[in-house]
């Protein structure tokens, strides 16, 4: 392929003989204006909708996330303190002592076996399941004392449950204490 300059060299009596149309210059002028600047446009418009989409999309996803977590209270259950005050003592009291079960759980050593500690928070999540059931029939039925017996029987079995779970860590932990203190090793 040669090169440009010998071509206009080698024919140089075609381009050296006219001048161009009237308005060639505008009008060259003007398709290179709007090529330029259409280009210009598709290239920095795109990232700005891009990176807009982008802070759309995570600002409606945290603002759903925030209400579902924070804001937005569950309207088809009820608790046993919103039917008398005696009842919000009882919910307080055995509250309180399930998330003393449950911290001193966590603070034992069942991280060692992230196996056991899986089986047991399925375990907790399938008691949990129970109450948010018993809590929606509270609702729908507000002055059942069937309702509110389970709930309470419900509170007592897993704060049982969960006294049986604590003694059994400590037992491991102390027999684990005591073959160390005699020189075996436990696995």
């Amino acid at each position: 392929m040669k090169n440009i300059e010998d071509l206009i060299r080698e024919r140089g009596d075609l381009f050296s003989g006219e001048e161009p149309m009237d308005g060639h210059f505008e009008r060259f002028n003007w398709k290179l204006e709007k090529r330029l600047h259409s280009h210009a446009i598709k290239r920095s418009i795109v990232p700005y909708l891009l990176r807009a989409a982008v802070v759309t999309l995570l600002v409606t996803i945290s603002s759903l996330w925030t209400w579902e977590h924070f804001i937005r209270k569950d309207n088809n259950k009820m608790t046993l303190g919103q039917v008398s005050p005696q009842y919000r003592e009882v919910e307080n009291y055995y509250i309180h002592q399930v998330n003393l079960m449950e911290s001193e759980i966590k603070t034992d050593n069942i991280n060692n076996n992230p196996e056991q500690k899986k089986i047991l928070m399925q375990e907790m999540n399938s008691m949990d399941s129970v109450y948010v059931q018993l809590q929606k029939e509270l609702k729908a039925n507000p002055n059942d004392e069937r309702i509110i017996n389970a709930m309470i029987q419900h509170y007592q079995t897993k704060v049982d449950v969960l006294t049986y779970i604590v003694n059994q860590l400590k037992e491991i932990k102390n027999g684990n204490l005591n073959n160390e203190k005699n020189g075996k090793v436990s696995l």
